[in-house]
């Protein structure tokens, strides 16, 4: 006998919602593209109306949110049950996960006490001052959301270790080579290549998810479920904010805490980079060309896997510009999920990236994978 599997209401409800919201946003970008060559075509002219670029602006800014709504339609059809994560759970397992779920809704934790105790996977701070190792699913799937919600984490590179500091070491310059012949004589003697270690010690992210005693009760309410979905959101916001701009203490350490040097004269561990030559603006002649410079200052091994990372703000005045043949810069997503385009290079969306002003760096550009390490213990 045949049976046909038929979606959830649900699923495809929401699969008709997000295709919608992506409908709606390609016909807002089209009015938008449609008004901004009016209004280029006006100051090309020299008689730019002042409505004509307030409009230009309202679409811009709709256009924006709608982004917004569609990117968190799609994020929430990206989050899967934690039920299906592991389908064939040890006995062991499946003894923590009834431990902890009694500690959550009960307080009672003398369960979990005794396994990790036996395993010896309780942590120096655990018990009354700490707390307990959650399941291993739960970590996992809160890892998974993180991913998918927390742009840097999405693009940077990734480890996993079991210690508090992780060290890498990096080659500054390698060693002395040329070209010879067979049998002419090497004069000048190779030289040991130069080394420079990288320390990343881990650090402590926490979230308070608050919960009624009625919730707890409810034994239909899949606990680790519960859990994961109270703290991605949040954990990602944390994550956003330090990845970008944090201080390095207590927290990671963000790729814009780190110095900063014009690209002409960069040099080891700081950052380059590029001035648009005009006060939190782009220049109004030619006004792609920074961004064109930001691009072809990197070599091709960092530049090939790009990409940009701006705050929506900030992308709204980049959707404005066009090349020196008359193409848009920005390129809407080709699909519901997939990231805009600009000059080719996929564009993250980082809202802790500070908005274009007078001295701020609100572009960055690069191979974050090689660039940015994020480790998790």
């Amino acid at each position: 006998m045949e049976q046909l599997l038929n979606p959830s209401p649900e699923i495809k409800s929401a699969g008709g919602e997000i295709a919608s919201a992506f409908d709606e946003f390609m016909r807002s970008f089209e009015a938008f593209k449609s008004e901004n060559d009016a209004r280029l075509d006006q100051i090309e002219r020299r008689s730019a109306d002042v409505l004509s670029d307030q409009k230009v602006d309202r679409i811009n800014t709709a256009l924006t949110e709608q982004k917004r709504v569609l990117d968190e339609l799609v994020l929430r059809g990206r989050r899967p049950s934690l039920g299906g994560v592991k389908q064939f759970p040890t006995g062991a397992e499946l003894e923590h996960r009834s431990a902890f779920d009694t500690y959550v809704r009960n307080g009672e934790s003398s369960g979990l006490k005794r396994l990790e105790g036996k395993a010896l996977a309780v942590s120096t701070n655990s018990g009354a001052d700490g707390g307990y190792l959650v399941p291993e699913e739960t970590e996992r799937e809160i890892g998974r959301r993180l991913a998918n919600i927390s742009p840097i984490r999405a693009i940077a590179g990734y480890r996993q270790v079991s210690s508090n500091v992780y060290r890498k070491p990096f080659l500054i310059s390698g060693a002395a080579t040329g070209w010879v012949g067979e049998t002419t004589a090497r004069n000048t003697p190779t030289t040991s290549p130069t080394l420079a270690e990288l320390a990343f010690p881990t650090v402590e992210l926490y979230a308070m998810p608050a919960a009624t005693q009625t919730l707890l009760d409810d034994s239909a309410v899949n606990i680790d479920e519960w859990i994961a979905a109270e703290v991605d959101t949040v954990f990602a916001e944390q994550e956003g904010t330090a990845f970008v701009s944090g201080d390095g203490t207590n927290k990671p350490k963000g790729f814009l805490a780190y110095d900063k040097i014009a690209e002409s004269s960069w040099e080891w561990s700081k950052l380059g980079f590029v001035i648009t030559g005009a006060d939190g603006e782009f220049p109004e002649e030619n006004p792609s060309d920074p961004l064109v410079d930001l691009v072809y200052s990197l070599k091709a091994g960092y530049r090939q896997n790009g990409t940009f990372v701006m705050n929506r703000r900030t992308q709204g005045e980049i959707r404005k510009l066009k090349d020196e043949n008359g193409h848009y810069l920005w390129t809407p997503p080709a699909q519901a999920g997939a990231p805009a385009t600009l000059m080719g290079f996929p564009v993250a969306e980082a809202e802790d990236m500070p908005d274009m002003a007078e001295d701020s760096y609100s572009i960055a550009f690069g191979d974050f994978r090689r660039g940015y390490l994020v480790i998790d213990r």
